[in-house]
């Protein structure tokens, strides 16, 4: 049997082991378990490397880097545009 593909991503400047079709979710949780309770919860929110908010089903791609940022600070760049 082989192991499954493991993908490379970078959340918040960790780099991290994921499977391939692994999920945005699931890196975040990878990362930090009470985190990715925060971004469940509505009060934290996750960004790509650009600054844009990342949807939490989005699969992963090796070499992505993520973001944990504060929610309310994601809504008020979204309510500028």
């Amino acid at each position: 049997m082989t192991e499954p593909s493991m993908l490379r991503v970078f959340v918040n400047g960790t780099a991290l082991s994921v499977e391939h079709g692994q999920t945005v979710q699931d890196a975040v949780r990878a990362f930090d378990a009470s985190e990715a309770d925060a971004v469940a919860a509505g009060t934290r929110a996750v960004t790509d490397s650009r600054g844009l908010p990342v949807a939490l089903d989005t699969p992963l791609s090796g070499g992505a880097v993520l973001r944990l940022v504060s929610a309310r600070a994601v809504r008020a760049a979204e309510e500028g545009d």
